[in-house]
C-alpha cells in the first residue's frame, strides 16, 4: 500500500488508541499521552526476553495489536490477540497487515478465555483490568485457564503507592488496618474517569499485587511502576465457584 492508501484505511476506522507508526502513518498523533504505548513499552521491554523463538504468546486486551507487534517481532512462534470491541480488531488487523506481521486476532471476552482451549507461554494482560466490571475473576480465569508460565501484567493505578505489610489474618473487632495508606484498596467508579464510563475499578499498588497474589501469580519482577512480570504458580486458596464445571460426587457435576 501507499502511504496515502495507509492514512485512508487508518482514518476509515476511526479514533485510535495505540499511537503506531504503519511505515510513516501515525495512528494518534495527538495522543494525550504521547506516544503511547510505545514509551511505556520502552520503560520495561528489557524484563521481556529479547529472544521468544518457539513461544506463543496471548495478548489479552490487544486494543490495536501494538504489544501482540512486538511480541511477534522478538520471534514469537504464535502470538494470539483477543478483544472484544470489533473495531480495534480491525485497527489490529490492519496494522499487522502494513507491517507484514502474521498475527491471529479473534473476538473474545476475557471471561471466555476457556474457550481457546490451550494454554501460552507468555501472557500480556496490559490496561484491562480495571475496564473489567469483574476483575479479579479475570485473573482466576486466566490462572486457570490460558496461563502457562508468564504473565505480564499491567493496570492504571491511584491512591497510595506505598505497600504496607498486611497480617494473614486479623480480630474481627480490629480495623484500623483498612485505613491505613498502604492497605490494598480498590476504588469504584460509578460514573465516568476520564470520560470514560468502561472505567469501573482502579486499585492502588497494593491491591495490584494483591490480587496477582491472590488470583495464583507470583510477582518475580516489578520493572516499571504499573507493571509487574509474574510467575504461575500454586493458588494460596481454593478458588472458588468461577470456573466451567467441576466435580461434586458420584457421577454429578455442579456449574457455577
Amino acid at each position: 500500500m501507499t502511504r496515502e492508501e495507509i492514512q485512508n484505511r487508518v482514518s476509515a476506522l476511526g479514533d485510535w488508541f495505540h499511537d503506531l507508526d504503519l511505515k510513516g502513518v501515525r495512528t494518534a498523533p495527538n495522543h494525550f499521552l504521547n506516544r503511547y504505548p510505545a514509551d511505556k513499552w520502552h520503560r520495561f521491554a528489557h524484563a521481556i526476553p529479547q529472544d521468544l523463538k518457539g513461544a506463543s504468546v496471548l495478548d489479552i486486551g490487544c486494543n490495536a495489536g501494538f504489544y501482540s507487534m512486538e511480541m511477534k517481532r522478538r520471534g514469537a512462534a504464535r502470538v494470539v490477540g483477543i478483544d472484544s470491541d470489533p473495531r480495534y480488531l480491525a485497527q489490529a488487523r490492519l496494522a499487522a497487515e502494513v507491517v507484514e506481521l502474521d498475527i491471529e486476532f479473534r473476538e473474545l471476552s476475557i471471561y471466555d478465555v476457556a474457550a481457546l482451549g490451550e494454554r501460552f507461554d507468555i501472557v500480556l494482560f496490559m490496561g484491562v483490568l480495571y475496564h473489567l466490571r469483574h476483575p479479579l475473576l479475570a485473573l482466576d480465569l486466566i490462572h486457570e485457564h490460558v496461563a502457562g508460565d508468564m504473565l505480564v501484567f499491567q493496570s492504571m493505578q491511584r491512591g497510595a503507592s506505598e505497600v504496607a505489610p498486611v497480617a494473614s489474618d486479623y480480630d474481627f473487632f480490629d480495623t484500623d488496618h483498612f485505613d491505613r495508606a498502604g492497605y490494598p484498596k480498590m476504588h469504584f467508579v460509578e460514573h465516568q474517569y476520564a470520560h470514560d464510563w468502561t472505567n469501573w475499578w482502579v486499585p492502588n499498588a497494593a491491591c495490584a499485587e494483591a490480587m496477582l497474589r491472590s488470583a495464583g501469580f507470583e510477582i518475580t519482577d516489578h520493572p516499571e511502576e504499573e507493571v509487574y512480570i509474574c510467575r504461575r504458580a500454586e493458588r494460596p486458596t481454593p478458588s472458588g465457584p468461577v470456573y466451567p464445571v467441576r466435580p461434586a460426587g458420584e457421577g454429578e457435576e455442579v456449574r457455577p
